[in-house]
């Protein structure tokens, strides 16, 4: 079994001799790494197709709130970055690995390493802001227009993309400070949004139960006040099913992360993070389906561009 010992510290010289050296090209793990390879030519082309989709959609729909959909749209953005960029690149490395052609191995491998770690962290980092707009949104009642506007959530995506690139090219200056960076974001990102939807799903469940013995006007008001809970339930709905998906997608390869002994890097935990990479490059093609199954005016969106697509072509 293969072992590289990788106890210098930050040194990301040994790490690219390890995922790019003639003992992992052995006829397993070439086979695996040529699946590995067909199965994200084809998550390449569904997530392309599938965000394209939810761009054109989205840019069509008028109802979401600005700032909330320019959060979906940044979401789809990475998707689609995800399937044009990311997974060719990962095929690439694969197929370099598995011809033996180290140089190119090793430059694929550094850009597809700091771009998954970009990409990433935006989708995460933009989730996580779904949950906290949500969450505004209950609480701010009215004032919500007046205080989450678009320039200002503009710019927090903005500062989401900046946040990203900075960690991701600290890989160069040591590799670990980026992998802990990785590791305390992916920690601060879902406490906050456990915190985001537990206080949001309280707050919804204190509201449900309305009184009996209200006067008409009082009876009227806690109808229009019902619907507007529905749609807001509907909407932390939506949004906390995308979070439960990426959450899952990116599971495996956390694990594998953490099983890794320190400082060593073995064949098994390596086929392991390679999976682990194309589970998580699968969560790009499943949310255009989430975002049509749970939000009834994207979907709605999507049917009307495609009955425009096929309108033109007819």
């Amino acid at each position: 079994m293969v072992v590289t010992n990788l106890t210098g510290k930050g040194n990301y010289k040994l790490i690219e001799q390890f995922y790019c050296s003639k003992e992992l090209a052995a006829g397993k793990v070439n086979n695996c790494l040529i699946i590995l390879s067909v199965i994200n030519i084809f998550l390449s082309i569904t997530a392309f197709l599938g965000n394209t989709m939810i761009l054109a959609a989205l840019r069509r729909e008028s109802s979401l709130h600005p700032p909330s959909k320019l959060l979906y749209r940044n979401l789809a953005i990475t998707d689609l970055c995800v399937g044009v960029i990311l997974e060719p690149l990962n095929v690439t490395y694969w197929i370099s690995e598995v011809t033996e052609r180290w140089s190119t191995c090793r430059y694929v491998w550094v850009s597809a390493y700091v771009t998954g770690f970009i990409l990433c962290s935006v989708s995460l980092m933009t989730i996580t802001s779904v949950s906290v707009d949500r969450l505004l949104a209950l609480f701010l009642g009215l004032r919500y227009r007046q205080v989450v506007t678009l320039k200002r959530t503009y710019v927090t995506v903005t500062a989401l993309w900046a946040i990203s690139i900075v960690a991701a090219t600290m890989y160069f200056v040591n590799s670990f400070v980026t992998s802990w960076i990785g590791n305390i974001g992916i920690i601060l990102c879902l406490l906050t949004s456990i915190f985001s939807y537990s206080k949001s799903f309280l707050t919804l469940r204190k509201n449900q139960v309305q009184p009996h013995w209200a006067h008409a006007s009082q009876v009227q008001s806690n109808q229009a006040n019902s619907l507007n809970m529905a749609r807001y339930r509907k909407a932390v709905s939506s949004a906390l099913w995308v979070e439960v998906t990426l959450v899952v997608c990116y599971l495996p390869y956390v694990v594998a992360v953490v099983l890794t002994p320190q400082g060593e890097l073995s064949l098994p935990y390596y086929l392991a993070r390679q999976f682990g990479v194309t589970i998580v490059s699968l969560n790009s093609s499943l949310n255009p389906l989430l975002y049509c199954w749970k939000i009834k005016e994207v979907r709605q969106a999507v049917k009307d561009t495609l009955k425009h697509i096929f309108c033109s072509f007819v």
